[in-house]
């Protein structure tokens, strides 16, 4: 299981180059089934309000219902925001996917903000480097 931050899948959504590439290839590869892969729940609102100005509403909605049919959204709660606030890391909205990666238990968060995971008991790696873990 992977968990996806929410950079990737803008890349994604909005064709963003060079990085769109090989994160299309990895989504790809997860609809195929060669990888688990779930995304924060917060990471639904960001991707709408994101995404709404440059797809528009109804487009915004159809990604994260294409995207929801092969990637599954991690839930937290109360102790997964307490967990992400004692997290040392700078970024909260980071920290925050950090707690969902936990609780999906993810071996990897995919992401193109690899300085701020840092310090994450999670791994970070870009999409180029998830790739090459796939078998």
């Amino acid at each position: 299981m992977i968990l996806l931050d929410t950079d990737v899948l803008v890349d994604v959504a909005l064709d963003r180059l060079p990085h769109s590439g090989p994160a299309s290839e990895l989504l790809d590869r997860i609809e195929r089934g060669d990888e688990e892969a779930c995304i924060a729940w917060h990471t639904v609102s960001n991707l709408f309000y994101i995404l709404r100005p440059v797809r528009g509403g109804a487009d915004t909605r159809a990604f994260i219902l294409a995207l929801t049919q092969f990637v599954s959204v991690s839930t937290t709660g109360t102790q997964g925001i307490r967990y992400a606030a004692q997290l040392p890391m700078n970024d909260f909205e980071d920290a925050m996917q950090v707690a969902a990666a936990m609780a999906s238990g993810a071996r990897l968060i995919v992401t193109r903000n690899l300085r701020d995971y840092e310090d994450s008991p999670v791994p970070a790696v870009d999409a180029r480097e998830a790739l090459a873990e796939l078998p």
